[in-house]
């Protein structure tokens, strides 16, 4: 159901006549911006059925894809604009939004263990402990590097006692097979790619601290069309449930955009992936403080941030989704 600040902008768009408001004043955009990124297997599926195309082709609003390397990337794009809905891990996104940042979280794509902590089948690594003093490839601003920092927190460590090497992702995959690196903050599916075609070890799980695939707008862009993010999320939705009744179809779409193999997939979206939830709510909200508060003890968040309060300023959970 629609909350009360929703009933009140539906108020307003009916009084347009006598008081225009701000949400009308902006005209519908010639295009949205859209990202898809493999660490988020539903918007593969948006991607590959043209849902968006659909919704919007009668009014010629076009749609345009972008690949997202990583949560870094997406917060990039969206920060300059050149995004309008980003697919970022939730912890990503408050430190993002903690920093400036204009966007809100407003969707829930994937529940993933989509990082661990990995290093190479013969390495003599076992534990958290075990990276003092060694080369770790990491791609900040991301939740793989949030969950080295809590690791390493937990083992009494910080990044001081390690040495990051700073990559992208894929190529912090490929850092680790060739040697580089010591140990490498993974994200799938490069992480289950290592794990089966090079015998890679993931040492440290912790499945808890994954934080939760999340859908982010940019804020300007929610505030001008607020109609235009609840389609979105309604197709969204759509492919959500397209790829929880469609396995089969899930897969051959990702491996069609990823060109890996079926074992490889299995892993990710098998065993690593949880599609069934989309509301943002207090679970999402618990992983994500969780994350930031355990950041901001680490030293990654300055001390003085309210990080509860930054968390409710991220989030905007008023778009409502089609079962409400």
């Amino acid at each position: 159901m629609l909350t009360g600040l929703w009933r009140v902008a539906a108020a307003v768009a009916l009084a347009v006549a006598v008081l225009p408001g701000r949400l009308t004043a902006a005209g519908a955009p010639k295009q949205i911006v859209i990202d898809w990124a493999t660490y988020n297997p539903v918007s593969v599926v948006l991607k590959d059925k043209g849902l968006l195309e659909q919704e919007f082709a009668a009014e010629g609003i076009r749609i345009v894809w972008v690949q997202s390397a990583g949560s870094n990337k997406a917060l990039e794009f969206l920060n300059a604009g050149s995004l309008d809905f980003g697919s970022t891990a939730g912890s990503a996104a408050l430190v993002a939004r903690i920093n400036g940042n204009p966007i809100k979280a407003i969707y829930v794509y994937s529940r993933p263990e989509w990082t661990a902590l990995v290093t190479t089948k013969g390495s003599p690594i076992t534990t958290v402990a075990d990276l003092k003093g060694k080369r770790v490839a990491v791609t900040r601003g991301t939740d793989p590097h949030i969950f080295l920092v809590r690791a390493l927190q937990g083992a009494g460590l910080g990044e001081k006692d390690i040495t990051p090497v700073l990559l992208q992702h894929a190529d912090g995959k490929t850092a680790l097979i060739r040697g580089d690196v010591d140990a490498w903050a993974g994200l799938d599916p490069m992480m289950a790619q290592a794990e089966i075609e090079d015998g890679a070890r993931l040492f440290f799980r912790q499945p808890d601290a994954n934080t939760f695939g999340i859908l982010n707008i940019r804020e300007q862009f929610l505030g001008d069309h607020p109609d235009l993010a609840r389609r979105v999320l309604a197709r969204y939705e759509e492919a959500r449930h397209y790829a929880l009744d469609h396995r089969d179809e899930l897969k051959r779409a990702f491996i069609a955009v990823t060109h890996l193999p079926a074992v490889v997939v299995d892993k990710q979206l098998d065993e690593r992936t949880d599609l069934t939830v989309s509301r943002i709510g207090v679970p999402q909200r618990d992983s994500i403080l969780a994350a930031g508060l355990a950041l901001q003890q680490a030293g990654v968040i300055d001390g003085k941030v309210d990080v509860r309060a930054a968390l409710d300023s991220l989030i905007d959970d008023r778009v409502p989704l089609p079962a409400e």
